[in-house]
């Protein structure tokens, strides 16, 4: 059993929750806790962790028979761990691998979530679940984005990460005019937008572009929207979160592609 956090192996962890560099040159991320376990598929995970008093219980032990893993004092799981109710399993799991090829679905029209600069971890794990509930084909993102192997993030999905295609891009616009020309139709959420949002048909390849929470979209990409939509609200507000924002487009396209 491992009992002191000085250990290689419960450092190499704490680096991996700390810092985004660490989990780019690994190809690791942390998946903590009950629920991401049991979505995690098993030939992803390269190593796992689990307390010493997760042991106690028959089920946890049932949870982890036939698996290689490592046993670490309550102290030192609280010392690796990112939350501040740990649950004793701790896994490190190799990254994810998509083109966006991956992103669009052979015999069923592209719903793809465009992401420029989201920084929030909560929103863009939230972007992430609500995406696999409407039924997006995939997910890209500029380079500005948050690390979705930010722990936050990950526990955010509450596994949808591991269902849901995903890529980072370096060349935004280049990767948006590309998807243009694909026949692919770019959706902007904006205060200028000509229509309410639940005007326009997304039961085409459909892209949904969500901007920044502070600033939203920039001039660049909003240059390349087809069309821009409103959502309409009543009272003071101007704009909702990014997240409530892309969750209330991606609804409205799964709700027109089921009829």
């Amino acid at each position: 059993m491992i009992t002191s956090s000085a250990n290689a192996k419960v450092k190499n962890v704490m680096n991996l929750v700390k810092k985004a560099k660490a989990r780019k040159l690994s190809g690791l991320f942390v998946a903590e806790g009950l629920r991401m376990f049991r979505e995690i598929p098993r030939d992803m995970i390269d190593s796992l962790f689990v307390s010493e008093s997760f042991l106690k219980d028959e089920s946890h032990r049932k949870l982890v028979e036939g698996l290689s893993f490592e046993v670490v004092s309550d102290e030192v799981f609280n010392s690796m761990s990112d939350t501040q109710t740990p649950q004793g399993i701790l896994a490190l799991v190799r990254q994810f691998s998509y083109k966006i090829e991956n992103l669009q679905t052979k015999g069923s029209p592209a719903f793809l979530m465009i992401l420029e600069s989201i920084q929030d971890p909560g929103n863009l794990g939230t972007i992430i679940r609500a995406g696999e509930g409407a039924g997006v084909t995939g997910i890209i993102m500029d380079d500005a984005t948050a690390d979705i192997y930010n722990p936050k993030v990950i526990r955010s999905t509450m596994g949808s990460v591991c269902r849901v295609p995903f890529v980072y891009t370096n060349d935004f616009s280049g990767t948006l005019k590309n998807l243009k020309t694909q026949g692919v139709r770019l959706y902007a959420a904006h205060l200028e937008g000509r229509n309410n949002y639940e005007k326009e048909d997304y039961t085409v390849d459909t892209g949904f572009l969500i901007g920044n929470e502070g600033n939203g979209l920039t001039e660049e990409t909003s240059a390349l929207a087809d069309a821009f939509v409103k959502i309409p609200m009543m009272g003071k507000v101007e704009s909702l979160n990014a997240a409530v924002a892309a969750s209330i487009l991606m609804f409205e396209a799964a709700r027109q592609r089921r009829r």
